[in-house]
C-alpha cells in the first residue's frame, strides 16, 4: 500500500488504489453510467499519498484526478428486515438489495504528472 487516494464519491469517502476494483451507489446525477468500460474520472480527492509524501486538500485538492473505468454493474449484499409482533402471532419479512456499481482504478494523477511510476 505505497499509494492511494482518498475520494469523496457519492456523499461517503472511499481510498482507492491504482489496479484495485471498488464499489460504490452512485456516481451523481450522469446518466448510462451502468455500461461497462466507461470511462471516469474523479475530481473530488482529498488526499494522496505516495511512500511518505502526503499531500492533504482543503477540503479538496486542485489539479488531482483519479481515472479509471466502470467494469460492471452488480448487487450488493440482500438486507432481511424482520418484524415480529408478540401476542398477535403475525410475522413479516421483507427485504432488499441495492444497486452498485464496481469500477477500477487506472492512475491517480497530481498536477498532470502520474504518481504511478515518477516522482512528485
Amino acid at each position: 500500500m505505497n499509494r492511494y487516494a482518498i475520494i469523496d464519491i457519492g456523499g461517503k469517502q472511499l481510498q482507492v488504489e491504482p489496479g484495485r476494483f471498488h464499489d460504490t451507489h452512485n456516481f451523481g446525477l450522469i446518466e448510462n453510467m451502468s455500461k461497462s468500460d466507461t470511462k471516469i474520472s474523479i475530481n473530488r480527492v482529498l488526499l494522496i499519498r505516495r511512500e511518505d509524501n502526503i499531500i492533504i486538500g482543503h477540503p479538496w485538492l486542485k489539479k488531482a484526478t483519479v481515472r479509471g473505468r466502470i467494469l460492471h454493474s452488480c448487487l450488493s449484499d440482500k438486507l432481511v428486515i424482520r418484524k415480529i409482533h408478540s401476542k398477535k402471532k403475525t410475522r413479516r419479512t421483507n427485504g432488499y438489495r441495492n444497486n452498485l456499481i464496481r469500477f477500477v482504478v487506472d492512475s491517480i494523477d497530481f498536477k498532470s504528472t502520474s504518481l504511478n511510476g515518477s516522482l512528485l
